[in-house]
């Protein structure tokens, strides 16, 4: 298994041709890391200002969020691709390739659970999705190839708070359901069985040693 997550979307000219300028501009993958947790938290307010709007602006506030949490993969995307492709990796690089989506993480989701009338479970949906990134570092600590399977890994859980801040801008209730609480129980549970998921996997492979 690669240590580098798999993503379709590195191999696509477009994107090559983005990392390529933004290394020859001098561009520091760091930096480019940094501005995830911004994009993260212009989600995160986004989400937790919709629950004390109504109407027009409601709808707006979720679409920017919807484009923060997409913003904050692009930054996810190219901070590799210019430390990687690009030759920019810095010694540095290992912690701000990883910090700083523990923070994005927690800044979405605690920022969407005030937004669904659920703060208690924007932080569960957090802590569940920070887990998900523990044991797969603690299994890379052990010597163990990084697990980055979901079912709710990052990719999974950006996709469905996306989608539903874009569902949620113009349907708020979806069948009687309030669907920013729905995603919220979705990636909660979808993240908690991903941790457990990669925690079996990584004791079978130690046990196997």
């Amino acid at each position: 298994m690669s240590e580098r997550r798999p993503i379709a979307s590195r191999d696509t000219k477009l994107a090559n041709r983005i990392a390529r300028n933004l290394a020859e501009r001098g561009t520091s993958p760091n930096l480019i890391s940094q501005f995830s947790m911004v994009f993260a938290g212009l989600a995160g307010l986004c989400f937790a200002l919709s629950a004390l709007t109504s109407g027009p602006l409601y709808g707006f506030l979720l679409i920017v969020a919807a484009l923060g949490c997409q913003f904050r993969l692009l930054c996810n995307l190219f901070d590799g691709m210019v430390a990687v492709e690009g030759g920019k990796g810095e010694k540095d690089g290992p912690f701000w390739n990883e910090a700083p989506d523990r923070v994005a993480d927690l800044l979405i989701l605690v920022g969407m659970g005030f937004g669904a009338g659920s703060l208690a479970l924007g932080w569960a949906a957090a802590a569940l999705a920070i887990a998900t990134a523990y044991v797969r570092e603690l299994g890379s600590a052990q010597g163990l190839p990084a697990d980055f399977r979901g079912p709710m890994a990052k990719p999974q859980r950006m996709a469905l708070t996306t989608a539903a801040a874009m569902v949620a801008a113009f349907f708020p209730l979806v069948l009687g359901l309030p669907v920013l609480e729905v995603a919220l129980w979705a990636i909660a549970i979808g993240a908690g069985l991903t941790t457990i998921r990669r925690s079996i996997t990584m004791i079978a492979a130690l046990k196997a040693r």
